[in-house]
């Protein structure tokens, strides 16, 4: 009755810790009307290099009573023109202006501004800007969302015109400059929005000229600000390519000497531009639109050093971070891709060549020595993704070449790593490699999301603050990583226990992972937690043998569709501005919008499968796991047939990456990043398996298959019929009958059994037939994957042909 009903327990069990995951989340302060006026200032280009003391004194000071952050330019096109971003930020969402675009794919014509009565002015190419965003781009952004949620605003300067203007292209009030008196047009709205020009070019001369003059300018903005008023400075788009991070400051009431953040980034310090429309509106008390933004409001949170340059150092550092980031982690996916395909390529041979021959003439073994080596540089390969985030604690990124300073921490890491393992407890065994280099991986993933997942941004192999897509928690490189090596590490464990305990282990393991994923402290990613669910369900139904049958599936399907349903409803019971993804998306299907979420997901998947280098890695692991491993002489189904939870923990694991990047619109990253660390060490045990195949020993004293305990004489498991292809007197082997050759003779080669005066017999009972793959596996594949004790029994050296062999026994002189 227990077997029957362990599936439904184990799906409640994994619901429950994944709704429990979901369902929390951080202490964050609601943002509250802290202002009567808002006036957004922004500067195209500004970044924090270009603020100090001496050539930006108004800033400076600002920044020393407000709150401070970078600020991620994101818009619908890239790179962000100052164009583009003014509209984004009068549209809350990622928006672009339409039209044709030069070199640098800004728009090559100016922003016509019309002024017809002197006091507002007109937008002509409005209309067919808010056409060319609902219809053309996956984002469906409406300009002018900003100025519809108040009744009045102001804009001065042409870019402040175009985040002001309201969809049909009217300004309420507009003046090309600031007047000698600001005030009486800073106040005649509750919002307005000011244009304080550009800093462009890589000309440090240039930039601080340029710098000064817009800080200057802010000086007059500043005089004549409104009582009670919230200032927001803002270096509003790039000029320069690449991508960098911006300027962003917010000075006001309830804004004094914090970080700036907001629920879209999760990390303090971090804003979005699609942040600061809907941070205006919170700050006036008014309600955002129908339409939701995509941004959230920005708020300020302590913690920020009481010395103004080195709180400035760390957007700054940040920003030369994410720039270095985006030169070195192209080349670095792409090695790293170009070296798995070599280890391949290199692997095939060796597999063809691994298996002991049982008759008088077969190929020539390969050297001892290139094995070991080829098992180094296989742990060494799946070492590399996490040896590359923790290169990320090293500032790296500040040398004169930065690559290659990262290439020499990475490589360093690798051989540490690699050496580690290599002298770990148990290495010998079929499965130490795959457990420690698993173990390890899960590790150092694992303390990163802990201690606030600070390796995962800007890192190289995690996400870019310049991307906008993620801010905290973990990367789709990490996802992939982690999830397998937890799954990995569940299955090594299970493997050790008795078979009736492999799926709780599975769960017990897999389960913390979908904390660790989706909890909003630590991964938060509820969709990559709702896919992990879905592999550790696989995982633990199959762990204790047998095939993913339907039912087997239909639970784990429903598992992660009960994870999913129970974040779902807790998401929708929040407000709004409070919501995740998850409950963003469902409230775009309720209001008609959903179909824009899907066409960016579908975009989104499109665009990463044909330009990752991860699709390579998933592909090109494929392709050996298809054509080679599982293949007779591959050895990995040898592999899953002695060891079943490794089995499980491998279906588990393509199962949750393949959900995980498809849902989170990625694509085949996460299996890529998956693959790197799984398909070598599917490689290197399936090496180890088939050096494994021709071994003889008999049960271990003791044992009984009769009642179906464990029997197959710990050091190896080799005496039954484990699974396909087992390595048995009876069960496995080549022949017929299960030994080396056609009538199951074998090489002269020592065998476990009495002395050689007296007839040793191995007798296998009926109830355990030969060949049904269901034989007793909870025992490694050789004697050094268990730490048994080998049998006491002398050894005897058996000539050839002298074996006598049945279905049912077998008799040694």
């Amino acid at each position: 009755m227990l077997r029957r009903i362990a599936p439904a327990l184990l799906t409640v069990l994994v619901v429950a810790l994944g709704v429990t995951a979901l369902a929390a989340r951080p202490p964050r302060g609601t943002p509250q009307r802290t202002a009567d006026f808002v006036v957004l200032a922004g500067i195209a280009g500004l970044r924090w290099e270009d603020v100090d003391p001496q050539t930006t004194p108004t800033l400076w000071r600002m920044a020393q009573d407000g709150s401070i952050g970078s600020l991620s330019v994101r818009s619908a096109h890239r790179p962000t023109c100052p164009v583009d971003g003014w509209l984004t930020v009068g549209a809350g969402s990622f928006a672009a202006w339409n039209g044709s675009r030069s070199v640098d794919g800004c728009p090559a014509a100016a922003v016509t501004v019309e002024q017809p009565d002197g006091i507002g002015a007109n937008l002509p190419d409005q209309e067919s800007v808010v056409q060319y965003n609902q219809q053309r781009l996956p984002w469906g952004a409406l300009p002018g969302s900003l100025s519809e949620s108040v009744r009045c605003s102001v804009a001065v300067g042409p870019g402040a015109a175009v985040a002001a203007a309201r969809p049909f292209g009217r300004v309420d009030r507009y003046a090309a400059g600031l007047p000698a008196d600001p005030r009486p047009l800073l106040g005649s709205c509750v919002l307005s929005i000011v244009d304080l020009g550009t800093v462009e070019g890589d000309d440090p001369a240039t930039r601080a000229e340029e710098a000064r003059a817009a800080d200057a300018e802010l000086a007059r903005v500043l005089a004549a600000r409104p009582p009670r008023s919230l200032v927001l400075v803002a270096g509003i788009s790039d000029t320069t390519q690449p991508s960098r991070l911006h300027v962003a400051v917010a000075d006001g009431p309830g804004w004094e000497r914090g970080w700036l953040t907001s629920a879209s980034t999760g990390r303090d310090g971090y804003l979005q531009l699609v942040d600061l429309a809907p941070t205006a509106l919170a700050a006036l008390g008014r309600p955002m639109p129908e339409r939701l933004f995509l941004g959230r409001p920005a708020i300020s949170t302590g913690g920020r050093p009481a010395d103004l340059t080195e709180a400035i150092n760390a957007p700054a550092n940040a920003d030369r971070e994410a720039a270095a980031q985006r030169s070195v982690s192209g080349v670095f996916f792409a090695l790293l891709a170009g070296v798995q395909v070599l280890l391949a390529l290199a692997i095939l041979p060796l597999l063809r060549r691994a298996r002991p021959h049982a008759g008088p003439t077969g190929p020539t073994p390969v050297s001892g020595r290139i094995v070991a080596v080829l098992e180094l540089l296989l742990v060494a390969a799946a070492l590399t993704v996490p040896a590359a985030l923790l290169a990320d604690a090293v500032p790296w990124w500040r040398g004169e070449h930065p690559g290659w300073i990262f290439a020499g921490v990475t490589a360093l890491l690798v051989a540490a790593g690699t050496a580690a393992v290599r002298f770990a407890p148990g290495y010998a065994g079929t499965l130490g490699p795959l457990g420690a280099v698993a173990g390890l991986t899960t590790l150092v993933v694992g303390l990163d999301v802990l201690t606030g997942a600070r390796l995962q941004l800007n890192g190289v192999v995690g996400y870019s603050a310049l991307q906008g897509g993620r801010y905290a928690g973990l990367s789709t490189v990490g996802l992939g990583v982690f999830l397998a090596g937890a799954l990995v590490t569940g299955g090594w464990f299970a493997q050790r226990v008795h078979r009736g305990w492999r799926p709780a282990v599975m769960v017990a393991v897999g389960g913390l992972a979908v904390v660790v994923v989706g909890s909003p402290y630590l991964g938060a990613d509820p969709v990559g937690a709702i896919a992990l669910t879905a592999g550790v369900s696989v995982a633990a139904v199959i762990s204790a043998g047998g095939w993913l049958t339907i039912s087997r599936l239909a639970w784990a399907a429903m598992a992660a569709l009960a994870v999913g349903i129970g974040f779902a409803v807790v998401d929708l019971r929040r407000p709004p501005a409070e919501r995740g993804s998850l409950g963003r998306f469902l409230s775009a299907l309720g209001d008609g919008t959903g179909g824009f979420a899907v066409h960016r997901s579908s975009t989104e998947n499109f665009e990463t499968f044909v330009n990752s280098p991860l699709t390579v890695l998933a592909l090109a692991g494929g392709l050996l796991v298809w054509f080679a491993l599982l293949q007779p002489w591959g050895g990995l189904m040898r592999l899953f047939g002695i060891y079943p939870a490794v089995r499980a923990a491998f279906a588990g694991t393509v199962v949750a990456a393949v959900l995980g990047g498809l849902l989170d619109g990625a694509a085949l990253d996460v299996m890529g990043a998956a693959a790197a660390l799984v398909v070598p060490m599917a490689a290197l045990a399936s090496l180890r398996v088939l050096g494994h195949a021709a071994d003889r020993t008999r049960p271990a004293p003791g044992r009984s298959r009769a009642t179906g305990a464990d029997d197959d004489s710990g050091p190896g498991g080799v005496g039954d019929d484990s699974g396909p292809g087992g390595v048995g007197p009876v069960g496995g082997g080549d022949g017929p009958t299960g030994g080396g050759g056609p009538l199951g003779a074998v090489h002269p080669r020592p065998i476990s059994g009495p002395p050689a005066s007296a007839p040793a017999k191995v007798t296998r009972p009926a109830s355990d037939p030969p060949g049904d793959g269901q034989g007793d596996a909870d025992e490694p594949a050789d004697p050094t994957a268990s730490g048994s004790t080998p049998d006491p029994a002398p050894t005897v050296l058996v000539p050839p042909r002298q074996v006598s062999r049945s279905s049912t026994e077998v008799a040694a002189p």
